[in-house]
């Protein structure tokens, strides 16, 4: 069961004025299922995005690049799930190309100006013909309210669908931000999201969007892990249709842009954090804050090394408090110099480490108390510098192994 998720409520994902979303059954992989998904964007709005760092990307992530080179006004986006599309070769490329062709001669556009999207299994064909033959139904079911519905259908192993909508004021307009993601495995930073995409009706000036949507990554599907696999198809897209009718934004500096940067990076974060919620087999949350670093990177490996770690994770899921495995990690993050006799650790508010050895007040029983919990937090003081970073991640239960052996079946 997902720790403390529940599905989003269609009344609270406010539209964004200018995207439709429609959806529809087009048997990518299973009949009887939705899993292809249609939006369409206003003419005149902008789309930017960060993709995955496995080298092994697949066809539509290339493709996507290549689309948002080309400048970024866009007006479609077509994606489906069941089917990765990675691991295709060139074959996998002229499929993606002929369903931008099909939904750009559909929608009386360019192909350059659609982008396609893919989750699912990698190296399998993909049913392109099927695509195809469901554009017309998920076209004719586009609505500015479809949020939920969309967030649904481009789920996989996700037990749930994720969503997040706020609203701010800006230039005395109310400014929407809404997203869906989608992800429960395979979930690890660079990016750190199978699917997410974020939309906003804020008028802001194109060339600001690539630098907000990298700064809402870093700072939300960039802190997160569940299993240390990065995807071959991670993408996060942040659109913008500019129909809210305030004055441009043309600098994040500025309060409305600092106000859309806020809502942005909240959207962001709350379906990053869902990603982790829903891990496959999850049962903790876990917050992992390393503060006292000379830099941020320094405080990042450490917390990577502390939420890859197959030991940490399974202590977690057996609420077993044996957090010398903790410190184990702290160890081999890789800081060369770093000054074992310095590091403080605690989990919640029990200091269980200090200077480096078991702090004297410290019993297993507060250990165990705080193990048992949904939510725990986990921090270490490296007491080098006043850096800190923080990443999110879950436990490793046996239905992680359960769910990715039967993955295919």
């Amino acid at each position: 069961m997902p720790v403390n998720l529940r599905a989003p409520l269609p009344e609270e994902l406010h539209p964004v004025a200018g995207v439709k979303l429609g959806i529809t059954m087009a048997g990518v992989r299973k009949a009887n299922r939705r899993d292809l998904t249609v939006v369409t964007l206003v003419p005149g709005s902008s789309v930017a995005g960060v993709f995955t760092t496995n080298r092994f990307c697949a066809a539509p992530v290339q493709i996507c690049r290549e689309h948002l080179a080309a400048g970024p006004a866009k007006r479609a986006i077509v994606i489906n799930t069941g089917n990765a599309n990675a691991g295709t070769g060139e074959d996998g490329l002229v499929r993606a190309r002929s369903v931008c062709v099909a939904l750009a001669q559909q929608l009386n556009l360019a192909p350059e100006e659609v982008l396609p999207f893919s989750t699912g299994v990698i190296m399998e064909t993909l049913p392109a013909d099927r695509i195809q033959a469901g554009l017309p139904a998920a076209i004719a079911d586009a609505r500015e309210d479809h949020w939920a519905q969309a967030a649904e259908a481009i789920m996989t192993t996700d037990t749930l669908p994720k969503a997040a909508s706020r609203q701010v004021q800006i230039g005395g307009k109310t400014v929407t931000v809404t997203g869906i993601s989608k992800g429960a495995g395979m979930i690890r930073p660079n990016m750190a999201t199978m699917l997410g995409f974020v939309a906003t009706d804020a008028v802001i000036e194109p060339r600001l969007l690539q630098e907000l949507v990298r700064e809402a990554a870093d700072r939300s599907f960039n802190r997160i892990t569940i299993d240390g696999d990065t995807s071959t198809n991670d993408s996060f897209l942040l659109i913008a249709t500019h129909q809210a009718g305030h004055a441009p934004i043309t600098q994040l500096e500025s309060p409305e842009g600092a106000a859309l940067r806020s809502a942005v990076i909240a959207v962001s974060q709350q379906l990053a954090q869902a990603i982790v919620r829903d891990g496959e087999g999850a049962t903790k949350f876990i917050t992992i804050r390393v503060e006292g670093g000379r830099h941020k990177e320094e405080c990042r490996q450490v917390a990577y090394a502390i939420a890859h770690s197959p030991l940490v994770k399974t202590a977690f899921f057996a609420s077993d408090p044996n957090l010398g495995r903790i410190l184990a990690a702290v160890g081999y993050a890789g800081i060369d110099d770093l000054d074992q006799n310095l590091i403080d650790l605690f989990l919640d508010d029990v200091h269980v480490a200090r200077n480096g050895g078991r702090h004297p007040d410290y019993r297993e029983e507060d250990g165990s108390r705080v193990m048992k919990q949904a939510e725990i937090t986990v921090r270490v003081d490296l007491h080098r510098g006043n850096r800190r970073a923080t990443v999110w991640t879950c436990d490793l239960s046996h239905d992680y192994v359960t769910i990715n052996a039967d993955y295919r079946s």
